[in-house]
C-alpha cells in the first residue's frame, strides 16, 4: 500500500496466547444453518475477507468472533481496512491481533478517511495486488451475518459466478422488515432496486446490499479510479459488472438492524443512484461521456432508433450483397449486415474488427487517400461490391475527392453507393447561430472531428461533380434518444419517432438530422 496507510503484520505464531472463541447468534447454532466442510473449502483458491469498518468499535470484535472456524480455516487473509476511525476501532483490531491466534488477521488503517467507496477501491487494490482469486466484502458494524461468508464465496469457487450479492429481499430468513429494517428504508431499497432493475435490464432482487463477494480476476478488469468515493459505489460496481458482462448470482442473508449509526442520507443515496444510472445510460448511448463511465463511450456508436442512418442503411444494403463498409471502425454494424447474409469487406484508417464480426477481409486504408489496395485488386481477388456503405465519413475528410473517385472502381455493374452525412443547417444548429454560439461537441452534428459541413443541395452537387447519379434521398429524424433517456426499442420514443418522421417529411431541410443518399455511377 502507498504511505497514506499503516499495515500491521502478524507476530510470530509460538507467541500468540489464545485463539479468538467462536460466537454465533443463536440461530446459527444448530439447524439447516449451520457451516459444513464442503462449502467453506477453498479449492484451492486464494480467498480474502475485506472488512471495512468506520467507528466500529463495539462492533468489530463481535464481527470476527462470529466467522466460522472452516472459515477461518479456508481463507488466506482477514483485513480490517480502518478508514480513519475517530474511535479506537484501529487499536482494538490491533489489540485483537495482539492478544489472540490469529495469523491470518491483517490491520490496516488509511491515515485520511477515504470515504465508503474509497476504503473498497483501496480494498480490492489490495487484493489484485496481492494476487488473490476471492474477496468477500464484510462490514465491520455487523449489519451482514459473518457466519454466511461461506454461502457467498461457495458460488465463486464452484465457478458459477463472478460476483455474488447477498440479498435482504429474498425471504429464505423471513425477509427485511421481519429482520428489522425501518419500513420506509424497505420501501425505499424497492422503489430504487425496480428503477435500477427497469433502467439497465437486470432482474436483481436487491442493489442495496453491502454484502458482497467478487472475483478478484474480474475486479481486475474494473476501471476504478474515476468511480465515486461515497455509498453509491456499490450501484456503479453493479453498473459496470453488468456492462462487462460478468455473472451476478443472488443469495439469500437475514436482515439485522441494531442500534448501529446510519451514516447513509436516504435523500441524497437516492438521488446519488438516479444519477449514477443516468451518467451511466448517457455513456453508453453515447450521448455523453461522464469520467466514471469513459470507457464504455463509443463515439460512432450504432444508433438502433428508428429512422437514423443505420436504420437507412441497413435497409438499403438488403441481403445476399457483397458490402463494403468503408470506416468499419470495430465492426459493430458490420456484424450485422453479416447476420442479415450479406458479405462484407471492411477498410478504416486503423480497423479494430474481430474475427467474431465475420468479414470476408478488412484492409487498412486512410480514406483521405482514397481505398488504398482494394482499388489495386478490385479486378482480382478482392473483387467488385454491390453496395458501397459509407455513413458518417465524408464529413470528417478534408477532400472526400479521392475516396469518391476509388469508389466509382470498386462498384460493380448496377453498384450502388450508400452514405449519410450530418445536415449542417437542421434547426438545432440554426438555433445555436442565432443565438450566437457554434460550440463543438463530443459526438453529433458538430462533432469535434468534423472537416466538412453538407446541406442536402451541397452533398448532392458534390456527387453529380464526381459522375454519380441520385437515386434515392432519405432524411433521419433527430434522435430523441440522446434528449430522452430511454432505450431505443421504448414505445415512447418509437411514438416519437415516427411524429418526427412526418415533421421532417414536411420540412427535410429545417428537421433533417442526417441526409442518406443512394447513387450509382
Amino acid at each position: 500500500m502507498n504511505g497514506s496507510t499503516t499495515l500491521l503484520e502478524p507476530i510470530p505464531k509460538e507467541n500468540f496466547p489464545a485463539p479468538l472463541p467462536f460466537e454465533p447468534l443463536p440461530q446459527f447454532k444448530q439447524g439447516a444453518l449451520e457451516e459444513n466442510a464442503s462449502r467453506a473449502a477453498n479449492g484451492g483458491k486464494r480467498i480474502g475477507i475485506f472488512i471495512v469498518a468506520y467507528n466500529a468499535l463495539t462492533t468489530l470484535s463481535k464481527v470476527l468472533k462470529r466467522i466460522t472456524p472452516e472459515v477461518w480455516k479456508n481463507v488466506e487473509q482477514v483485513v480490517v481496512f480502518d478508514d480513519a476511525s475517530k474511535d479506537d476501532t484501529f487499536e482494538l483490531a490491533v489489540g485483537i491481533q495482539t492478544m489472540t491466534n490469529l495469523p491470518k488477521l491483517r490491520v490496516l488503517r488509511h491515515e485520511k478517511n477515504l470515504g465508503y467507496g474509497g476504503n473498497q477501491k483501496a480494498g480490492y487494490q489490495y487484493f489484485i495486488d496481492q494476487g488473490f482469486d476471492i474477496v468477500v466484502l464484510l462490514h465491520g458494524d455487523a449489519q451482514y451475518a459473518p457466519e454466511l461468508l461461506s454461502h457467498m464465496y461457495a458460488p465463486l469457487v464452484q465457478g458459477k459466478a463472478d460476483a455474488v450479492f447477498g440479498s435482504r429481499m429474498m425471504k429464505d430468513f423471513g425477509g427485511p422488515l421481519k429482520g428489522g429494517m425501518p419500513l420506509y428504508k424497505y420501501v425505499g431499497n424497492r422503489v430504487l432496486t425496480k428503477f435500477e432493475n427497469r433502467a439497465l435490464v437486470l432482474n436483481l432482487t436487491e442493489f442495496h446490499s453491502g454484502y458482497r463477494a467478487y472475483n478478484v480476476h474480474a475486479l481486475k478488469n474494473i476501471k476504478m479510479d474515476k468511480m465515486t468515493d461515497d455509498f453509491h459505489f456499490d450501484t456503479e460496481i453493479i453498473i459496470k459488472l453488468h456492462h462487462q458482462n460478468y455473472r451476478i448470482l443472488e443469495v439469500p442473508i437475514p436482515t439485522f438492524y441494531g442500534d448501529e449509526v446510519c451514516r447513509v442520507n436516504g435523500t441524497r443515496y437516492a438521488k446519488d443512484i438516479v444519477r449514477a444510472v443516468y451518467r451511466y445510460t448517457s455513456t453508453a448511448r453515447a450521448v455523453r461521456a461522464f469520467p466514471e463511465y469513459e470507457e464504455y463511450f463509443v463515439p460512432y456508436a450504432i444508433k438502433h432508433s428508428l429512422y437514423s442512418s443505420h436504420f437507412y442503411g441497413f435497409r438499403l444494403v438488403g441481403t445476399d450483397q457483397r458490402v463494403l463498409e468503408v470506416g468499419c471502425c470495430n465492426g459493430s454494424f458490420g456484424a450485422e449486415l453479416v447476420k442479415a447474409g450479406n458479405r462484407v469487406t471492411g477498410v478504416d484508417a486503423a480497423p479494430s474488427v474481430p474475427l467474431t464480426a465475420g468479414y470476408q477481409n478488412v484492409y487498412t486504408a486512410d480514406p483521405e487517400a482514397g481505398l488504398g489496395p482494394l482499388t489495386q485488386s478490385a479486378s482480382g481477388s478482392v473483387g467488385k461490391f454491390d453496395r458501397v456503405l459509407m455513413l458518417d465519413i465524408l464529413e470528417h475528410l478534408r477532400d472526400p475527392s479521392n475516396l469518391l473517385e476509388n469508389c466509382k472502381k470498386v462498384l460493380a455493374e448496377r453498384g450502388r453507393v450508400v452514405l449519410s452525412v450530418p445536415n449542417s443547417v437542421n434547426l438545432t444548429v440554426r438555433l445555436m447561430v442565432l443565438f450566437g454560439s457554434f460550440e463543438y461537441s463530443d459526438r453529433g452534428i458538430l462533432d469535434w472531428s468534423h472537416l466538412r459541413f453538407f446541406t442536402a443541395r451541397s452533398i448532392q452537387a458534390l456527387l453529380k461533380r464526381h459522375g454519380y447519379k441520385i437515386t434515392g434521398r432519405h432524411s433521419t429524424v433527430m434522435p430523441l434518444e440522446r434528449i430522452i433517456p430511454m432505450r431505443s426499442d421504448s414505445p415512447v420514443l418509437k411514438a416519437g419517432s415516427r411524429l418526427l418522421r412526418v415533421l421532417t417529411r414536411l420540412a427535410p431541410g429545417l428537421l433533417a438530422y442526417e441526409i442518406v443518399l443512394v447513387a450509382e455511377v
